[in-house]
């Protein structure tokens, strides 16, 4: 069993506990995505190239998954409490130095030690959730609100970045998030239970280094190829990391208190849980992280009307908490989760078009099947996940959950990032006389443009359209993931395994 106290906690007390646990997570979602639309004001500032803006796109995000396994672990062994508040606190401090970054690689850092901060908040909440509500019907409404926040706050993020950037400079997405980490600190102090595993085996720091050697060179060697190609770097990186990942898994399977209980993935419930969920945050996200730039380098919003003009994605992951329920009860999990990811895939498709239309409420049509179908998928798969293990290692799978989620979230950047950035340079219409000026990337080129010369109608259509080829893809790789939930999570009316509750 989990040591805590969370059982003796009144009803109103445990809302309450979730409610500072949803703030947490929202807090990490938006700052995930709140940088999207400062790239432009950013681009001006410190002049990053290409790469240099996809690193500070991806580092958060890369590493969030190369520690959440370490962190996750390390909260079942110290306890998720301590952990979590120790991480809000780190948070705070390197959001103060991404806010006054001077350089790109000053930023790049300062969005490191963001990421390496919220990994010690991630897997704490989903654990500390699995404690909070035993009651399967509790904890699914529970985990539902909670994914409302980690889904609503990737679109939330570039709602909040345009309001701060209408009227402050880039570092304001930052530094907004001090005032809130203290608020959170006092009430997670006041509210939250503690809880730990109390038979937690040895520490492998080994395993734990061998997790991030894993994760690291392979997004560098997709980032590398996009600048250089498929050179020694490349192939030597993705090397490194494949074999990295082969030792890990060897070791989790020898190992008496392995930081990853490969055991879980024999459990067909947490197996294609967590392979739809990494593959449809893998589409959404890798998309997501341009379409902030096309609204204002393309459609000309600002970036509080760009922010604004996501929010039908974030209405519609909301609004989708009250039919959770009612889907799987219908449906069965597995079916739920293969139609939300269906109905995302077939607005993605419907982005493409909607690109080139000349009024908005096209776009906004199709971003409403997207949020409806990602927080529906979302939802169920984080639950199917977080039920099919016993409560005693709650940290680790919902350590295995987060790092899925933030693996998808770093790879989509890196892979269809790159697409966007290969596409974009393939299709621009210019004479080579003037590549040198746009070919970088179309942020860089638009910041010193005459935006009425035909040079930046070139670039504006070089981006819608590579913008549309990486939609296409987002799309059809959401479709699979419709297809691995159908045939792996099992669609019967309680999917908790057997696990639950040994």
């Amino acid at each position: 069993m989990t040591t805590n106290s969370a059982a003796t906690l009144g009803a109103r007390r445990r809302w309450a506990a979730l409610a500072v646990l949803v703030g947490s997570v929202l807090l990490l979602a938006i700052d995930g995505t709140v940088l999207y639309l400062a790239v432009p004001s950013l681009s001006r500032d410190l002049a990053p190239t290409a790469t240099e803006i996809l690193w500070i796109g991806d580092v958060y995000s890369l590493a969030l998954a190369g520690l959440l396994v370490t962190t996750g672990t390390l909260a079942d062994r110290v306890g998720r409490k301590k952990v979590l508040l120790v991480g809000t606190a780190a948070f705070g401090a390197a959001s103060l130095v991404a806010a006054f970054s001077t350089s790109p690689e000053m930023l790049i850092g300062a969005r490191l030690l963001l990421g390496v901060a919220g990994a010690t908040i991630m897997p704490s909440t989903l654990s500390l959730i699995r404690d909070l509500f035993p009651d399967p019907t509790e904890r699914r409404r529970a985990i539902a609100i909670w994914s409302a926040g980690s889904g609503g706050g990737l679109a939330l993020g570039p709602l909040v970045g345009g309001g701060l950037l209408e009227h402050f400079w880039w570092g304001s997405v930052f530094l907004v998030n001090v005032p809130i980490v203290v608020v959170f600190l006092i009430a997670g102090t006041l509210l939250l239970p503690e809880s730990r595993d109390p038979s937690p085996g040895r520490f492998d720091p080994l395993s734990a280094a061998l997790s991030l050697a894993a994760i690291t060179p392979l997004v560098y060697a997709v980032k590398h190829a996009v600048s250089a190609g498929l050179d020694v770097w490349t192939l030597g990186s993705a090397m490194v990391g494949l074999s990295a990942g082969a030792l890990f898994v060897r070791r989790q399977r020898r190992a008496e208190t392995p930081l990853i209980d490969v055991g879980l993935f024999g459990n067909r419930a947490f197996t294609g849980a967590v392979l739809a969920n990494f593959i449809a945050i893998f589409a959404l996200t890798g998309l997501l992280f341009f379409f902030s730039q096309y609204l204002q380098l393309v459609r000309g919003f600002s970036p509080l009307v760009a922010g604004l003009a996501e929010m039908p994605t974030t209405i519609a992951a909301i609004v989708v908490i009250g039919l959770v329920g009612v889907a799987a009860a219908r449906l069965g999990t597995g079916r739920a989760v293969a139609v939300g990811l269906a109905v995302a895939s077939v607005g993605l498709l419907l982005i493409v078009p909607a690109e080139e239309a000349q009024n908005y409420l096209w776009l906004a049509l199709a971003l409403v099947p997207v949020g409806l179908g990602v927080g529906l998928a979302m939802t169920l798969t984080v639950d199917a996940v977080v039920s099919a293990v016993p409560p005693r290692r709650a940290g680790a799978a919902s350590a295995i959950a987060e790092t899925a989620y933030e693996l998808g979230v770093a790879l989509g950047i890196a892979v269809l990032g790159s697409v966007v950035t290969l596409a974009y340079r393939s299709g621009l219409d210019v004479p080579e006389t003037a590549r040198p000026l746009v070919e970088d990337s179309a942020a860089a080129a638009l910041t010193s443009l005459d935006p009425a010369s035909d040079l930046a109608a070139a670039v504006r259509e070089a981006f819608t359209s590579a913008m549309q080829t990486a939609s296409v893809i987002a799309a059809v790789v959401t479709a699979v993931a419709a297809l691995v939930a159908w045939r792996t999570i099992p669609s019967g009316r309680n999917t908790a395994t057997a696990a639950e509750g040994k």
